[in-house]
Parts: C-alpha cells; sequence; structure tokens
C-alpha cells in the first residue's frame, strides 16, 4: 500500500479518520492525501490554481481559512514521520472522493461517519454511502475515536456466492497488511433459511478456492442480517468487519443496499467493504 485518502470536513469524526489512517500508514510506509471539498460553482473558482480566483474576497477568505485549518490538522502529533499532501476540490463530496481516489491511485479510503446523520458539515450519512457503494477501492468507515488501530480479527460476512469471490483476494490482502485472522461469517435468518450443512458446505467451497491459512468458519442464527453481524462481532470483540458491495444496490444478492447502509452507519466498529 502506497497512497491512502481521507475526506476531511475538520470535524472529530475526520479527526478519527486520519489517527486511523496515520495507524495504517505507518504500518505499511504509505502517504496520505487529505482531501477536502468545497461546494462552490467552478465559475467561480479555477481549481487548478489558487491564482486564479474569480470568486472575488468570499472565495480567497474560504482558501485562506481552509489553509489553516490543514495547517491545524497536520500538527497533529499522530502524523508525525508521515508525508501528508492537502487537496481541495470543488466538487460534491462523493463524486470528488471517486475522482480524487482514481486520479491519484489510492489503495485504501478511510472515511470518518457520525452514523445516520453522517459527518457534520460535509460527509453526512448518504455521502458516506455513495462512496461505498460507487468506490471501486476498499473504504474504511470509522465511527469513534481508536487509539492505535491494529486488526487482530476480522469478521468476512458473506453470501458466499460465486460473484462473491471476484475481489476476495483484496480481502485476503487486507487482512495480510495486519497479520489478521478472517472470521468467515454466515447469518442464518427465519427470511433466509437453510439447514447448517448446507451452510457449511457453501462456506468450505468458498474457502477452498484461496490459499488461507489463519481463519474461521461460523454461522450464526439472527433475527436479520445486520443484527447478526453487529451481534457477532460484539461476541468475538472483532476489531473490523468487512463485507462486499455491489456498485447497484450494496451487498450482493441476501446483503441489499439497506444492509449495506445500516452497517456503515450504525455499526461502532469500523467496517471496511470491497466493491464485487
Amino acid at each position: 500500500m502506497k497512497t491512502i485518502l481521507v475526506p476531511i470536513d475538520f470535524s472529530e469524526e475526520a479527526k478519527y479518520a486520519c489517527k486511523v489512517a496515520a495507524s495504517i500508514a505507518k504500518q505499511t510506509n504509505s502517504q496520505i492525501i487529505l482531501l477536502h471539498m468545497l461546494d462552490i460553482p467552478s465559475t467561480s473558482v479555477d481549481p487548478m490554481t489558487e491564482s486564479n480566483l474569480g470568486g472575488g474576497a468570499q472565495t480567497i477568505f474560504y482558501m485562506k481559512t481552509i489553509h489553516k485549518k490543514f495547517a491545524e490538522f497536520k500538527a497533529f502529533p499522530f502524523f508525525d514521520g508521515i508525508k501528508v499532501i492537502e487537496s481541495v476540490i470543488f466538487k460534491k463530496a462523493f463524486q470528488g472522493v471517486i475522482e480524487e481516489s482514481s486520479k491519484n491511485k489510492v489503495e485504501l479510503i478511510v472515511m470518518g461517519s457520525q452514523g445516520a446523520t453522517g459527518i457534520k458539515e460535509m460527509l453526512v450519512g448518504s455521502n458516506t454511502e455513495k462512496v461505498v457503494r460507487q468506490s471501486d477501492i476498499p473504504v474504511l468507515v470509522i465511527k469513534q475515536d481508536i487509539e492505535n488501530f491494529k486488526i487482530k480479527n476480522m469478521i468476512f460476512a458473506s453470501d458466499f456466492s460465486e460473484n462473491s469471490k471476484k475481489n476476495f483476494q483484496k480481502v485476503i490482502d487486507f487482512a495480510t497488511l495486519f497479520n489478521a485472522k478472517i472470521h468467515f461469517l454466515y447469518i442464518n435468518t427465519i427470511h433466509n433459511f437453510e439447514s447448517t450443512r448446507d451452510s457449511r458446505e457453501k462456506i468450505n467451497n468458498y474457502i477452498s478456492s484461496f490459499k488461507l491459512e489463519d481463519y474461521t468458519a461460523n454461522i450464526y442464527n439472527d433475527t436479520s442480517i445486520e443484527e447478526g453481524i453487529l451481534n457477532y462481532g460484539k461476541e468475538i470483540d472483532a476489531d473490523v468487519i468487512a463485507i462486499n458491495t455491489h456498485g447497484r444496490s450494496g451487498l450482493s444478492q441476501l446483503f441489499n443496499e439497506s444492509i449495506s447502509k445500516e452497517l456503515a452507519n450504525h455499526a461502532l466498529r469500523p467496517v471496511v467493504t470491497f466493491k464485487i
């Protein structure tokens, strides 16, 4: 991993995301891009240069204020020893994140989120969820302050369909970065019930397609898929929940858009998503 992108609005939630990104950067020798987005009409600002600010005094004031805030953020001690690049673009939040991550060959996006209402000023829940669904790059959503971010136990919740195998190697690579154990998790509900034997066979067939050493295979019964994932996470004190997402409808097949949104918005544990 070489480059991590952190969208920021200078809130406490953004600081939480930055602290986690910094921890990962130190473990992987990566640089961090701090991205702030301004919803200013493109006719007012030339995003390529600050010397051509057609928006007048108001835009100049915005830029000076933003650079001051960047300086304050970059002074946090957890950034010590890390190359940090600041970037300001004039886009809608989720569009800017997707475009900048592609342009800069980012390998991980780390986003802070309050929950159902998202970050107070910019990265609202809907924007976080849009990034989760549309990003081809893994997205790590952080909800609370984590002092020393490490991953020892990672849940991978899935329907274990053939389609979900497409990018599973990315999940393995992510776990390998942290020497993490993967806990494969299938949630059985009354509305999508199948026998334990069938579920176990499905998981084993899935796992056999990959080279894995440190893992467990688990079937968990609950009232809903999202509740099952969250409750199992509590039981094993998981460090992160990993899920596949689908560009059109959130999680594939058994996992729909509402579940993806539920996890991204309400799980206090970090959630990392991988697009199928």
